[in-house]
C-alpha cells in the first residue's frame, strides 16, 4: 500500500467533510435562516445570553452586522431582547423556546440525512470501516 501524503489528505477529508456539511444544512427546515443568525442561535443556546456588542467581538464581526441578524431573529421570535440585570442600560439577546426547536430540527433534519446515506449507501463492512475511522478522526482532535 502506498502511503499518501498527510497534505493531501488534509485536503481530501476538508472537501469531504465540508460537502456532507453543507449537504446536511440544505435539508435544513430553516432556510429563511442564513448561517450567521444559525451562528448566533447557537452561541446563544449554548452559552446563554449576550449582547450584540459581545456576539461581534466573538464572532469578529461588525456591530452593524451582527444588528441586522439579530433584527431578523427578533423578528421571527426566535431570539427576544432582554435587560441586562447588572447595567439597565444594556439589552441582552436570549434565544427563545422557538429558537431552541429550530436548533433542534434543523440538527434533527441533518441527522436524518446522514443516517439514511450509511444505511442505504455503504453496506455492514463500509460502515464498520466508517465506525473505525471516527476514533481516528476524534484523535485529530486531542
Amino acid at each position: 500500500m502506498v502511503e499518501r501524503d498527510p497534505a493531501a489528505i488534509a485536503d481530501e477529508l476538508q472537501v469531504v467533510v465540508g460537502a456532507l456539511v453543507r449537504r446536511m444544512r440544505a435539508v435544513s427546515p430553516a432556510s429563511a435562516v442564513n448561517l450567521s443568525q444559525v451562528s448566533i442561535l447557537k452561541r446563544l443556546d449554548r452559552e446563554g445570553p449576550h449582547s450584540v456588542a459581545d456576539l461581534a467581538r466573538h464572532d469578529q464581526l461588525t456591530h452593524q452586522s451582527i444588528t441586522v441578524s439579530v433584527a431578523g431573529l427578533v423578528q421571527r421570535r426566535l431570539v427576544r431582547r432582554t435587560p441586562d440585570p447588572h447595567d439597565g442600560r444594556r439589552k441582552l439577546l436570549a434565544i427563545t423556546a422557538a429558537g431552541r426547536r429550530l436548533l433542534a430540527e434543523r440538527r434533527l433534519a441533518g441527522h436524518e440525512i446522514l443516517s439514511d446515506a450509511l444505511a442505504t449507501r455503504l453496506n455492514p463492512t463500509e460502515r464498520g470501516q466508517v465506525s473505525r475511522a471516527l476514533t481516528l478522526l476524534r484523535r485529530l482532535l486531542d
